[in-house]
């Protein structure tokens, strides 16, 4: 029988994992929850659409609720509380707070006998079990994480609050130097500036101190003070037909040596064209572990670091075993 699954939030996120599920052999689309109007929603197949509010009378239809609203403000209050009803998917990307978000989770899961998976996507997800993998085939070493070139939405909406800027896009791109010396083994230690660049086009308003913004944006605390930042202006046609997707990517490398004292360096990257649609495919993949799990019995919550990697996939252990083992 398919695995059930609803999307909760219909933004490039949700709009991802409707097509990720719709693409699984294994996988049911049945509903999709908005906090907008479901009349005026689009969706990318013919899938209901319904209010947020509607939500819980769907708990016995679902086998999984993939949440999809942002870090910051949706999904700390939303999968604790969706928890309470479903087994839950989220991608919530506040590394620093994920600790405290866990237990939020866990707590409501166990407490209804429910199964949630937080922290899906390429980082945290993908890169946080090749940073585990690589410590503990190499643990004398260093991990290296590098970020880019892609749009970082976070530090873009950042620039589009400040007064007198239309629409910005800002690039996260590594410094190659960086990047070749951590490859060759060097084990450099590196500062945020030494990592990293930051690219910003801006559309700014007629008559604005173009001056004042490049200053306010350089200087920004947690965004760009720390960073060599490049502030080009644009008109908003260039920033149309030359920035218009959300590409990203990156690599975790590990530099090291074997218990011999042998030089070893693991390396696993990401070229994305969408982030937005890699992550919902991580997303759909881990609904799949999710079902697994609850089937199982295995209440609470959960990362990806806890999921057998045959959970994921929609292939057979005989399959897996005699093709990608």
């Amino acid at each position: 029988m398919a695995i059930g699954v609803g999307i909760y939030g219909y933004g490039n996120l949700g709009r991802g994992v409707e097509l990720a599920v719709t693409a699984a052999p294994d996988m049911e689309l049945r509903a999709v929850f908005t906090r907008r109007d479901p009349a005026s929603l689009k969706t990318e197949t013919d899938v209901p659409v319904f209010s947020s509010a509607e939500v819980e009378s769907w708990k016995d239809k679902l086998d999984v609720l993939v949440i999809c609203g942002g870090s910051a403000f949706d999904l700390p209050k939303q999968t604790p509380m969706l928890a309470s009803s479903f087994n839950v998917v989220d991608s919530f990307d506040t590394h620093a707070n994920i600790p405290a978000h866990f237990a939020a989770v866990d707590a409501a899961a166990k407490a209804a006998g429910k199964t949630a998976l937080i922290s899906c996507g390429w980082d945290p997800g993908m890169f946080s079990i090749n940073r585990v993998y690589a410590g503990a085939i190499l643990p004398d070493g260093a991990d290296y994480t590098f970020w880019g070139r892609g749009v970082s939405q976070g530090h873009s909406d950042a620039i589009r609050r400040i007064d007198g800027v239309l629409d910005a896009r800002q690039y996260t791109v590594p410094v190659q130097a960086a990047v070749d010396a951590v490859r060759r083994g060097e084990a450099p230690e590196l500062t945020a500036r030494q990592k990293h660049t930051r690219e910003c086009y801006v559309v700014a308003a007629e008559g604005a101190d173009k001056a004042r913004i490049e200053r306010e944006i350089k200087t920004m605390k947690n965004y760009f003070d720390e960073y060599d930042t490049t502030v080009n202006f644009i008109t908003q046609a260039e920033l149309d037909r030359d920035h218009k997707g959300i590409p990203h990517g990156g690599m975790v490398i590990r530099s090291g040596r074997t218990a011999g004292g042998m030089g070893a360096v693991i390396e696993y990257s990401l070229k994305l064209d969408s982030n937005p649609e890699f992550t919902a495919g991580v997303l759909a993949a881990c609904a799949r572990a999710v079902s697994r799990f609850a089937r199982e019995g295995r209440v609470g919550c959960h990362t990806m670091l806890d999921i057998p990697p045959a959970y994921l996939s929609p292939l057979s252990g005989e399959e897996l075993r005699a093709h990608l083992l």
